[in-house]
């Protein structure tokens, strides 16, 4: 159940690997609305399910590949819920601990695309823009799927990247 916090504004960065899932896989799935499936992090997974209503915006942003960075943003349009990659063991997201109780301990929220960024943002350039210093993308050790972005972190990205809605 999602928490009712003093500021419902709160922006995201979730991070993927394109050649698992991309931004334009995003684009490309029906309505470009997808789950967001296979995290396997405690703290991850919270923030879906105690932190993300509807409505919410987040920075698509590759990583793990030649130029990682913000290629798009999306919204979160599904409240948390189970997911059930973690019960198939044919998934390569399966969970031994949530197919032995026999449901999911994992979940994940549905986003939709929404923009692409004209200008990716790539980390390079979020590392020289002194005013990103504290992101926590570009903090050594943070390794974290989905992060907290400030609203001021937000409007700079999004001036660099010029998003254009898709």
């Amino acid at each position: 159940m999602v928490k009712d916090t003093k500021n419902p504004v709160r922006f995201w960065l979730m991070k993927s690997e394109p050649d698992v899932f991309s931004f334009d896989h995003l684009l490309a799935s029906p309505k470009k609305t997808a789950p967001w499936e296979g995290v396997r992090n405690y703290q991850a997974r919270n923030i879906m399910r105690d932190e993300m209503p509807i409505g919410q915006q987040v920075f698509f942003y590759h990583s793990s590949c030649k130029e990682p960075g913000i290629y798009g943003i999306a919204e979160v349009v599904k409240l948390a819920y189970p997911d059930h990659t973690a019960l198939d063991p044919a998934n390569e997201y399966f969970c031994k601990v949530s197919a032995k109780r026999g449901e999911s301990q994992w979940c994940m929220v549905n986003v939709r695309a929404v923009a692409r960024m004209q200008k990716p943002v790539l980390l390079s350039q979020i590392k020289e823009e002194p005013e990103l210093a504290e992101m926590m993308v570009i903090r050594k050790g943070s390794r974290l799927s989905i992060q907290p972005v400030t609203a001021a972190e937000w409007k700079i990205i999004s001036a660099l990247g010029m998003p254009k809605k898709v």
